[in-house]
């Protein structure tokens, strides 16, 4: 028999952490986070990482254990909760998967296989060597000839490492990074999982969440946080971090704060979005719309599924 896992999903800002925790309670079960930034640590308040308040004693894994300056991928996220939920399940205890980061969650739920990729030092370096020397603009170019989504979105990141990534897949293998991924073994599931969702039926309701979390976590110190880690200098993490790309402006004296706040939020909302669409392709999800029950009427709906599948 396959391993019985719960899965609690959805956006940010929609209660996971808390409706996790209470079920973790119930069903004597440990949580295994899923959450692509929680991961590093000291980013505490821009990653909405939970407090131990709010873990409630509740052993929490995959979390604030990885330097900011080192790197991680999918394959080495699948690697590490594989394990942890085989240590969870051989102390007779339920693994819950938390977070909102779908890849994360699609890749460890659905078996997927993953490849080592080839890396060519030199053709990496030539290809930064490129960039330094014809610059972001030119690189886009040669991108968008054979990978217009990525050059897409790359123009808006506009991050290097990234930029000499994609051409390197792309030199090395033939395909663009998304086919790569696309390529992928998929094995079976190797879990029975229950996935459990949150969101909104009106979507103003899950944004007017956001604005508020967003403003307690200034109160709570994110300007700060923000500063030490552009001080820090940790590099690629930083940068790509919602929290605090946003209020590097104010920070460099260029635009004024609540400006910065308000680009923050919109970030926010627009990532919220982003999550909503990728796990809405889940047709095994059960949704629940936290504007139209109680955080009670959830979990108590939560637990009488939980409860049909682990009788």
């Amino acid at each position: 028999m396959k391993q019985k896992v719960i899965a609690v999903i959805g956006p940010t800002a929609s209660g996971k952490t808390a409706l996790s925790v209470e079920l973790a309670k119930r069903f004597d079960g440990e949580i295994v986070s899923a959450d692509s930034m929680q991961i590093y640590k000291y980013m505490d308040i821009a990653t909405a990482k939970p407090t131990e308040e709010e873990k409630q004693g509740i052993p929490h894994h995959l979390m604030d254990f990885l330097e900011p300056s080192e790197s991680f991928s999918v394959a080495r996220y699948c690697e590490l909760a594989h394990t942890a939920i085989a240590d969870i399940a051989a102390r007779g205890k339920l693994p819950i998967i938390a977070g909102g980061t779908g890849l994360y969650v699609d890749s460890l739920l659905d078996g997927m296989q993953f490849e080592e990729q080839e890396i060519d030092l030199a053709l990496r370096e030539g290809i930064a060597a490129e960039l330094e020397e014809m610059g972001m603009d030119h690189m886009l170019n040669v991108i968008r000839a054979f990978d217009p989504d990525s050059a897409e979105r790359l123009s808006k990141e506009r991050n290097p490492k990234r930029v000499v990534r994609c051409i390197e897949v792309y030199r090395l293998t033939g395909m663009t990074q998304t086919q790569l991924n696309f390529s992928q073994q998929r094995a079976d599931a190797p879990y029975d999982a229950l996935k459990i969702g949150l969101t909104a039926a009106d979507r103003e309701y899950l944004y007017d969440r956001i604005n508020r979390r967003v403003d307690i976590m200034m109160e709570n110190g994110l300007l700060e946080e923000a500063r030490h880690f552009y001080e820090a200098d940790f590099g690629d993490t930083a940068a790509a971090a919602i929290g605090y790309k946003e209020l590097l402006p104010y920070l460099e004296g260029e635009r004024d704060l609540d400006t910065c706040v308000g680009n923050l939020k919109r970030a926010t909302r627009r990532y919220a979005k982003r999550q909503m669409t990728w796990f809405r392709r889940d047709p095994s999800v059960c949704w629940f719309n936290i504007d139209e029950m109680s955080f009670e009427e959830i979990l108590n709906e939560s637990i009488g599924l939980i409860e049909r599948l682990t009788p």
